[in-house]
């Protein structure tokens, strides 16, 4: 079942459209991500989602329901911001508590000190209620934005690049925790970033934006191994781009084995699009795990991804033969 309905959705700024002709289904439950490029349309995308901004043309449904004319803190949508947008004067309490404050439906205080504590610990802030925003890590200070939105019983979570002013180590905690609430909590999530990891590990759905239209639309698996275009391939990660005849070929750097290491793979050297290159490493670069080598074949630079500690004795100047485990043709 949708959960929430974009049909022939576009919106202009001064003359310039920012979102075209934009149709999407969000299933019940599911976490889906819209992913693109800054400028690419896709938090104007949620804004009229959320009621902020009115289409120039289109629907949005929530349950089925036409959207226009119903004001944002009506439509049972609750948004976490790019900045979390806390009140510093505010305890964490107090944070929580503020979207039941301005609703126009009153709720008796009985029920709302229930809703606060069911939310605080299902989110695990039970003991950080009288802090405030200051005394918070980065990871706190987005569950009490999660928890100012879910206390009001939302029927969809909108969330704007909520993880972006986090150091790498604290986002892939925070994402982990976030991950863990939405599969816990069910609750259907929308969210915007322009960071393909955020994409790949925290999706059912991706959307891949740019221009303002959605170029395609699946599974996080089939985005990366199945993509429709060039764009869509590179924005999810390094790729290379071959051409042979008339089609061209993606091969994702993880996809190539060195001459010295395909036996364990050689029922897929054997598949049809397989890519067998021989060349000269002109360049590694580590990464830890994995060492990224630039390969120069006869068809350029060929950039392709070994285990580290396999890997150790390739040298720039070796001669190298690669063969790719997996190929995929491009429409």
């Amino acid at each position: 079942m949708n959960k929430l309905e974009l049909k022939n959705i576009s919106f202009s700024f001064a003359g310039e459209n920012a979102v075209q002709n934009v149709s999407l289904s969000v299933e019940e439950g599911s976490f889906t991500t819209l992913l693109g490029p800054s400028g690419c349309g896709k938090t104007t995308l949620l804004r009229i989602i959320s009621g902020f901004l009115e289409p120039r043309t289109g629907q949005v449904l929530i349950d089925g329901t036409n959207q226009a004319g119903i004001e944002v803190n009506e439509r049972k949508v609750g948004m976490v911001f790019q900045d979390y947008a806390l009140f510093p004067h505010l305890s964490v309490k107090q944070n929580i508590l503020y979207g039941l404050n301005i609703q126009k439906k009153k709720i008796p205080g009985e029920e709302r000190g229930r809703l606060m504590v069911e939310t605080a610990e299902s989110l695990g802030l039970e003991d950080l209620l009288e802090r405030f925003p200051h005394e918070l890590s980065g990871g706190q200070q987005q569950r009490v934005a999660l928890a100012r939105a879910l206390i009001l019983g939302p029927k969809l979570l909108l969330m704007d690049e909520p993880l972006s002013s986090l150091d790498t180590k604290l986002r892939m905690k925070v994402r982990e925790e976030l991950k863990e609430i939405q599969n816990r909590l069910k609750i259907t999530t929308v969210y915007v970033t322009h960071d393909q990891d955020e994409a790949l590990s925290l999706s059912t759905k991706i959307a891949v934006m740019n221009k303002g239209e959605i170029l395609q639309e699946g599974s996080p698996r089939t985005i990366y191994f199945e993509p429709k275009n060039e764009f869509v391939a590179d924005f999810l990660g390094k790729t290379n781009f071959i051409k042979k005849g008339e089609k061209t070929l993606m091969i994702r750097p993880e996809w190539f084995g060195s001459v010295e290491r395909t036996q364990p793979w050689q029922g897929a050297i054997a598949k049809p699009d397989a890519v067998t290159l021989s060349g000269k490493i002109a360049a590694q670069e580590f990464l830890g795990a994995k060492t990224r080598f630039s390969v120069d074949t006869e068809l350029g630079l060929i950039t392709a991804d070994f285990d580290t500690i396999e890997s150790e004795s390739m040298r720039p100047g070796d001669d190298i033969t690669l063969v790719s485990r997996k190929s995929w043709k491009l429409n």
